[in-house]
């Protein structure tokens, strides 16, 4: 055992000596490069070949169209990337690769011309620039945390801020997309100026890898997509700025309050309260984005980063970060977060993350998130995820994910996905997914996929896919398990099935039944001629049942009821009749049937009338059932069916 561990740390140290020989043996390779006014790239592509490593660098640091002259013979790669480079980059190796970055600018913060100040107050004035360029950088944050002051920088990169002298220390915070964050310490009481440099993050551009190669043309530069960090803080930035993108932020907000609250994406304070009366004009200053408080009062309107606590406005609130407890806006109510608790406004409420308690408003409500409790409002309810809850509204609902409660509404509903509980409204109901429960409505419900529960609408009612009932004047469905009850069903995979027949009364006879054989609907007509008294016509509805005895023949129990018409409609005469068909299968389309039946028939009209009922042939007996206007008699039926 100590012999492999001996040997294990030659091996370890061979490695790191061996890497250390490597490296110094790249930068101590002699090369010879004489150009004039080159390509930067084509010159570094010479030196790679002469020297045989690899360049990498990010394409935003060099210019396309700079244009280099260097002369060095039998040199070090050291010294001719020093001659090369000076400095405005800097290079590092790593094996057989030379990185180049941007070089910074020395000082971080240059302090010039500090007096003293008599007053209350003192100003600190000055520039920002790029630490790479050296350029004046706009519409930067300069901000002092503790005091929650703040100014912003001019399209000339000049700001100026006016601090408190009765602190004994201070400094100054600033930040910018795309540039790290930098804090000065500044001397306090003294008027002075300051030139500040910040330090850019990894550009956006590609990173080009040159190689070397046989021949001394720059044809193989290879360009690799944006390197992760860029990815990173575009998806930092969209998160962040949410709020300042809805309709309303970008109504209610100015550009540079846009501005700075992506500048201080990473900056957020706690205070007890503010009062404000509109956004920018608080007690928390052009920072007031940036605090979440515990009390907030906004006259008009407010613009902060959040409540735990309770928040009033007498217009709108505006919160980039969650709402929790209670908040209330004579008109409109905007989170870019979550709210837990209530939440009331007049016109409208805005949230893009989630709820979790109470929204209501006087006309609209809009949710990106889910919703947990309750929702509702007069005109329309949204909610971009799921419902756990009550969803209501005087016209419309619509969820975009799962359903677990009750929707409710005056007018339409719309659940995307699947509904676990109930769907009521006056016009219509519809789910894109499943139904477990109960869709209500007075005109139509739709089931898109599958139905375990019930649907009731006056005129319609489908589902793809039935496992409960439905009850309507016609219901329609893919495949059924379920029952169908309505004037016309109709299961696109289930019975569908013309009937000719014969009984004791009417000579010929027809009907359609669709549905399946738990529960099938019949629409039958039919006609006779008599000799002795005028012919009738006869129209009627009925409902039956399938039991199927092997593949050839089955049992249906029926129950139809008609109406015998006599040429006018001054009398009723109807007939209500119970059947037991016999079926037998001759193939997949044609099937026989005969069976007995019972009749109870009514009619209205009296003795010595002109109009008389139907008559009987003679053989049948019939008797009085209740009174003289129902009669019952014992009959026949058979038929043949197609389909």
């Amino acid at each position: 055992m100590i012999t492999l561990r001996g040997a294990l740390s030659t091996i370890i140290v061979l490695i790191c000596v061996t890497s250390n020989i490597i490296a110094q043996a790249l930068l101590d390779r002699r090369i010879s490069i004489d150009v004039t006014n080159q390509r930067f790239s084509d010159v570094l592509k010479l030196i790679s070949s002469r020297g045989n490593f690899y360049f990498s660098y990010n394409s935003s640091i060099i210019a396309r169209d700079s244009l280099i002259s260097i002369s060095a013979s039998n040199r070090p790669v050291k010294q001719v990337l020093d001659q090369l480079l000076g400095n405005q980059y800097q290079w590092q190796q790593s094996n057989n690769y030379i990185i180049l970055r941007k070089a910074p600018l020395t000082a971080p913060v240059m302090i010039a011309s500090a007096t003293p100040s008599a007053e209350k107050l003192y100003t600190v004035t000055g520039f920002v620039l790029n630490g790479e360029t050296g350029e004046k950088v706009g519409n930067v944050t300069i901000y002092e945390k503790e005091r929650l002051v703040s100014t912003m920088s001019d399209d000339k990169g000049f700001f100026k801020i006016r601090l408190k002298s009765r602190y004994s220390t201070a400094s100054l915070t600033i930040s910018r997309e795309m540039f790290e964050d930098t804090t000065v310490v500044i001397q306090p009481k003294y008027n002075q100026q300051v030139t500040i440099v910040m330090t850019p993050v990894v550009a956006s551009g590609p990173i080009v890898t040159i190689s070397p190669v046989d021949n001394e043309l720059p044809d193989t530069i290879v360009v690799k997509p944006p390197t992760e960090p860029f990815a990173a803080a575009s998806l930092s930035k969209e998160e962040i700025n949410r709020v300042e993108k809805t309709r309303w932020g970008k109504r209610l907000l100015s550009a540079k309050q846009n501005i700075q609250s992506i500048n201080l994406k990473k900056f957020f304070a706690d205070r007890t309260f503010q009062v404000s009366l509109t956004p920018g004009l608080s007690t928390h200053g052009k920072l007031s984005a940036q605090v979440v408080n515990n009390f907030s009062v906004n006259m008009v309107g407010g613009y902060t980063a959040g409540v735990s606590g309770v928040e009033l406005a007498g217009a709108f609130n505006i919160n980039k970060k969650d709402v929790k407890y209670m908040q209330a806006a004579g008109a409109l109510n905007v989170t870019g977060g979550s709210v837990t608790g209530v939440q009331l406004a007049g016109f409208h409420n805005h949230v893009l993350g989630n709820v979790d308690g109470v929204q209501a408003s006087g006309f609209s409500n809009y949710v990106k998130g889910n919703v947990t409790g309750v929702q509702a409002s007069s005109f329309h309810n949204h909610v971009s995820g799921s419902l756990k809850g009550i969803q209501a509204s005087n016209f419309s609902n619509f969820i975009k994910g799962n359903l677990v409660g009750i929707q409710v509404s005056n007018f339409y509903n719309i659940c995307y996905d699947s509904v676990f509980g109930v769907q009521a409204a006056t016009i219509a109901n519809f789910a894109h997914e499943q139904v477990s429960g109960m869709q209500a409505s007075v005109i139509a419900n739709i089931a898109h996929q599958e139905l375990n529960g019930v649907q009731i609408a006056t005129i319609f009612n489908y589902a793809k896919k039935l496992r409960g009932v439905q009850i309507g004047l016609i219901n329609v469905s893919d495949t059924s398990a379920g029952y169908s009850i309505g004037l016309v069903n109709i299961v696109f995979k289930g019975i569908h099935k013309l009937m000719f027949s014969t009984n004791e009364v009417i000579d010929y006879n027809v009907a359609f039944k669709t549905g399946n054989k738990k529960l099938y609907s019949i629409l039958l007509g039919g006609y006779s001629e008599r000799k002795d008294t005028a012919s009738f016509y006869t129209f009627g509805y009925g409902l039956g049942h399938e039991f199927s005895i092997g593949k050839m023949f089955s049992i249906n129990p029926e129950f139809t009821t008609q109406t015998l018409h006599q040429g006018n409609w001054d009398n009723t005469n109807i007939m209500n009749k119970l059947h037991l068909q016999f079926n037998l299968k001759l193939g997949k389309f044609v099937t026989l049937f005969a069976g007995p039946s019972f009749t109870m028939y009514f009619s209205d009209v009296k003795k010595g009338a002109s109009t008389i009922p139907p008559p009987l042939p003679n053989s049948y007996h019939t008797f009085d059932l209740w009174d003289n206007n129902v009669k019952g008699w014992f009959g026949w039926n058979a038929g043949i069916g197609f389909f």
